[in-house]
């Protein structure tokens, strides 16, 4: 038997207008609810708040935020496309947890795309923005002489998109967030012994450079920078199989 369709209603175009106005806002309420969820926790990530493999329970996030669990779930799906969040079916939602090769290639492509923008500030740069730099550079230094971690995590990762915006590209600045977000998970789950104190010397070397306009020496201190964090990360685990990790201590 057919099923029976509900009858067409028409609406007038000026109550047309208006029903779709009212809508708006509600729509983006809702958009602005999603990304504050997933800013939040891209938040947590980058100042080593969340750790990798954390369950992120969509219900226990939906009371946080006073939230329905549909906005949750949005926001855990943006945050799996970035690589921030794993989706498991039947068992939910987890911050990610990245393999070794993961590790290598996000460091691999920060170097690219980090030595490129380097190149070009140096040609572009003004003495406003070398000013705007050295301020950064006091407050990364007041944050690691407190051993304000959160502050100094913060700080030092945004270094490198206060570069990229410094050229005026945000396509440019919204990849490096991305690339930052993701590098923190690494370092949380393969323990960076690299301190903050050699990240912020390093940072001050990349802007001197910078102030002297050269190019060559400021791609080269950035792709070292990047380098020592890398093989400061323990990405070679101690025993290659199952047998040698079970020898007995003699």
């Amino acid at each position: 038997m057919p099923r029976s369709r509900s009858p067409l209603q028409l609406v007038a175009p000026a109550a047309q207008a208006k029903a779709a106005a009212s809508a708006q806002p509600s729509a983006r309420s809702e958009a602005s609810a999603t990304q504050r969820i997933a800013e939040s926790i891209t938040t947590a990530i980058v100042e080593r708040r969340l750790m990798p493999g954390t369950k992120l329970a969509e219900q226990q996030i939906a009371d946080i935020f006073k939230v329905s669990r549909t906005l949750v779930r949005q926001a855990l799906n943006q945050l799996s496309r970035d690589r921030l969040v794993t989706l498991e079916p039947a068992r939910g939602a987890f911050v990610a947890q990245p393999s070794v090769d993961e590790a290598r290639q996000v460091f691999e492509v920060r170097k690219m795309l980090e030595g490129a923008m380097l190149r070009q500030l140096c040609t572009r740069i003004t003495d406003a923005q070398l000013a705007e730099l050295r301020a950064h550079l006091k407050a990364e230094r007041t944050a690691v002489t407190r051993t304000d971690v959160t502050g100094r995590t913060r700080l030092l990762a945004d270094f490198h998109v206060i570069l990229a915006r410094m050229l005026g590209n945000e396509v440019l600045a919204q990849m490096l967030t991305d690339l930052l977000s993701r590098s923190s998970l690494i370092s949380l789950m393969y323990q960076s012994s690299h301190s903050a104190e050699h990240s912020q010397a390093e940072h001050v070397a990349i802007v001197d450079a910078l102030e002297r306009r050269d190019a060559r020496a400021a791609v080269k201190l950035v792709e070292q920078h990047l380098g020592n964090v890398e093989r400061n990360l323990r990405l070679n685990p101690r025993a290659s199989d199952l047998a040698l990790a079970l020898q007995p201590l003699e």
